[in-house]
């Protein structure tokens, strides 16, 4: 018979890692109080953070990092963190105006195919 507790440790060892971690940095949220984080959408810090500042680990390493563009997806995969995780943290970062974000262009953004075209022929008439 294994003394009391020993079959609830079994489970558990040191390759598994943090397992309540993702939810212990997020308060238990599952998603950012606000703005919304494509996969694609680029983060960049935008200054120094003030000394009274008190941030998680991961989010300043997020705020290091993001000091040259890295999208959520990228972030997320430095971090090892799951994706939902690094979204929260990224709303509290821009809540405190620690981070901007820059979103993909839309379809309607983009430029048409016949300028596309009209610019393929100029360059070729070079």
């Amino acid at each position: 018979m294994q003394p009391t507790g020993a079959a609830d440790e079994a489970w558990y060892d040191d390759e598994a890692g943090p397992v309540v971690r993702p939810y212990a940095v997020t308060g238990g949220r599952s998603a950012p109080d606000r703005g919304r984080f494509d996969l694609i959408t680029l983060i960049v810090t935008r200054g120094a953070v003030p000394a009274t500042t008190h941030l998680f680990p991961e989010q300043a390493a997020i705020v290091d990092m993001c000091r040259r563009p890295l999208s959520v997806a990228e972030i997320g995969a430095e971090l090892d963190l799951p994706v939902g995780t690094v979204r929260v943290l990224l709303g509290d970062l821009l809540d405190a105006g620690l981070i901007e974000t820059h979103e993909p262009p839309t379809l309607s953004e983009l430029p048409s195919e016949d300028l596309l075209q009209e610019l393929l022929a100029g360059l070729r008439a070079l």
